[in-house]
């Protein structure tokens, strides 16, 4: 008997217990934890922590080479509420996903949303601006749980609010990085259109043509936003306002 299989190929099943999730959120309340223990304060855990000052996103200091802080920084959160929300978001939304993608297509798309949000900081915000937190992930995966609901031809209805009022939240609200959220959001879209759509719109012949198909959209996903990295950082690098007379 053929292994039943989801919308986006994964064996329907196969994985009950949605460990990448519970792997993400065991990171992120790790790396929380060791921030907080290095600052001597869970809510401002920013300040005095080594950890945080090497990884947090500074478009200017990516600039000057330090490349891990666009995906490190996805780890990072400002205090134990920025934690609590994003964890109980991936949580929520996660679970789910998680099991329509499979585990290695679901923790790929969580990296490249990540690096989508990175992205658009780099290009978009001030380049001294200090940006971290899941949140730009979390975004992505809202918008791949929307295009997985129109997949299966269910009501993208209520996805479509959450996203709602949470851009609206970071239009109103100081301190949070639209760009980032905005960012996460188009690049979890976008895989999960490569993965779930795109193999369809191309006819492919079988569930491994389909896989492929998907793999290659979701790889130029991240290699457009790596493109933009590296832009802005170059851009960053060599404007004269940034880097000071010559």
């Amino acid at each position: 008997m053929r292994q039943v299989r989801t919308v986006a190929g994964a064996r329907a099943g196969a994985s009950p217990v949605p460990m990448v999730t519970y792997g993400l959120i065991a990171i992120n309340v790790l790396v929380y934890l060791v921030t907080a223990a290095q600052a001597g304060n869970p809510m401002q855990n920013h300040r005095g922590s080594s950890v945080f000052g090497e990884f947090v996103l500074v478009p200017l200091l990516v600039a000057d080479g330090e490349w891990w802080r666009v995906l490190g920084s996805g780890f990072l959160h400002y205090g134990a509420i920025h934690l609590l929300v994003n964890m109980f978001a991936l949580y929520v939304v996660g679970r789910d996903l998680e099991q329509v993608l499979g585990r290695v297509t679901y923790g790929c798309l969580y990296l490249v949303s990540l690096l989508g949000g990175s992205a658009a900081v780099m290009a978009l915000s001030d380049p001294y601006t200090m940006t971290a937190g899941a949140s730009g992930a979390v975004y992505g995966l809202f918008g791949a749980v929307t295009v997985t609901l129109i997949r299966l031809r269910q009501s993208p209805t209520p996805m479509l609010v959450v996203i709602g009022v949470n851009v609206l939240i970071s239009f109103s609200l100081p301190g949070i990085s639209l760009w980032g959220h905005l960012g996460g959001l188009a690049a979890g879209t976008l895989s999960a259109l490569g993965i779930l759509f795109v193999p369809g719109w191309l006819s492919a012949r079988d569930l491994r043509s389909a896989q492929r198909i998907g793999w290659v959209a979701m790889g130029l996903v991240a290699v457009i936003c790596l493109v933009v990295v590296v832009a802005a950082a170059l851009w960053v690098s060599t404007d004269p306002v940034f880097v000071g007379p010559a």
